[in-house]
């Protein structure tokens, strides 16, 4: 494919459909929506997606490759970095939330956040197997509350966050696989059981463009300049011990109507570093930690897609996806506070080419359990906290 994110300008994300409102589980009430990602494998480990924040939310287009590691040519944001700094956006809401229902003035609040992810075995042998380990979270805040006033607020909000209820439930998500256009039985994972999804390629018959809303942000996901010391190396296809990959994140809370500015980067050498906004508040001018966290997890699918047909050298190309994402938020027993919920992740692929449909669907097959955010989402992995002072 010769489609490249630099092909048609305009920056890295942007609105694309103004919502008629924010969905529930980002007005933090009661309610259920489902968040959508629509994306699309463009050249090399370059993608495309839109995101959209449930059924009456604002869509938007949001951009991903691949460092040099991974021969992608590092011109947006890496899949890790969307997941951190989802997890990161969503927190920082529900603890701005809590905040304000409670009456507790915050003077500065910041997050760091770190991922960890590590493979065993091989894409050329077909024995390629993704991990994940807790999620480390340090919050810390100024305010003139009380220490036990703040250890609840930040627990309450991680109890409300569905970012945070994705890492601690185990998921059985679900596939669907379309292959030249027609659905097939998927094996190996569980089948969706949804009807058919809608083909981004009929759904988007032109690029998305930046719709004009006025007072939109217009830099919304940022590559910083800085990088990780040293030259990058080729990551290997396959080990025999286990390769490991640490993302950090450092976020803060820009204005306290919502926005927030999140810097994330691969402790890699020559990795480099972006910076994510998010806005989590009425004037809804930059995407949700949800939005962003939902389009990381289909993004790190199509990455290790990607690598299996190039290990492979496959006859299959112009990968699509559509997958939906199911977040929730009910009354708990909590004193009134609301916990949150995440549901199994149903995937749609669409796949083309010459290969037989035994190997499309061991693609698919493949992908899922080489995915490191999809083993995030299957795995038990409470994230472990830290409270600190600014």
């Amino acid at each position: 494919m010769s489609d490249s994110i630099a092909s048609y300008g305009g920056p890295l994300a942007f609105k694309v459909l103004q919502g008629e409102g924010r969905s529930p589980v980002l007005a933090d009430c009661q309610g259920r929506d489902v968040f959508k990602v629509e994306a699309r494998q463009l050249v090399g480990h370059q993608r495309e997606a839109v995101v959209t924040e449930g059924a009456s939310g604002s869509a938007w287009r949001v951009t991903s490759d691949e460092g040099v590691h991974l021969k992608g040519t590092d011109l947006a944001p890496f899949p890790f970095g969307f997941f951190n700094a989802g997890l990161q956006g969503d927190l920082f809401h529900r603890i701005r939330c809590g905040a304000t229902a409670g009456g507790i003035l915050l003077d500065g609040l910041e997050i760091d956040l770190a991922n960890e992810y590590w493979l065993t075995g091989s894409f050329a042998l077909g024995t390629g197997q993704g991990h994940a380990e807790p999620t480390q979270v340090e919050v810390r805040l100024h305010s003139t509350a009380s220490n036990e006033v703040i250890s609840n607020l930040v627990s309450d909000a991680v109890a409300a966050s569905p970012a945070m209820a994705l890492l601690r439930t185990p998921l059985t998500n679900t596939f669907a696989l379309y292959i030249n256009g027609r659905r097939r039985v998927v094996e190996g994972v569980a089948n969706s059981i949804a009807p058919d999804a809608r083909d981004p390629f009929e759904v988007y018959p032109s690029v998305p463009r930046p719709l004009n809303t006025g007072g939109a942000r217009q830099y919304l996901i940022e590559k910083t300049g800085r990088r990780q010391e040293g030259a990058p190396a080729l990551a290997p296809a396959g080990t025999t011990t286990r390769i490991v990959r640490k993302v950090k994140g450092k976020g803060r809370l820009v204005d306290p109507a919502g926005l927030t500015e999140i810097e994330t980067w691969l402790e890699y050498p020559g990795a480099s570093h972006f910076v994510f906004r998010t806005d989590e508040g009425v004037s809804d001018c930059a995407p949700s930690g949800l939005a962003l966290l939902s389009a990381g997890i289909a993004f790190c699918y199509m990455t290790q897609l990607e690598r299996y047909v190039e290990n492979m050298k496959l006859p299959i190309h112009g990968a699509r996806l559509v997958q939906y994402s199911p977040y929730a938020l009910v009354a708990g027993s909590r004193g009134g506070h609301l916990t949150a919920i995440a549901e199994p992740i149903d995937t749609h692929l669409f796949l083309n080419g010459e290969a037989p449909d035994e190997t499309h669907a061991n693609l698919l097959m493949m992908a899922a359990r080489t995915c490191y955010l999809h083993a995030t989402a299957t795995a038990v992995l409470a994230p472990r906290l830290r409270l600190g002072n600014l």
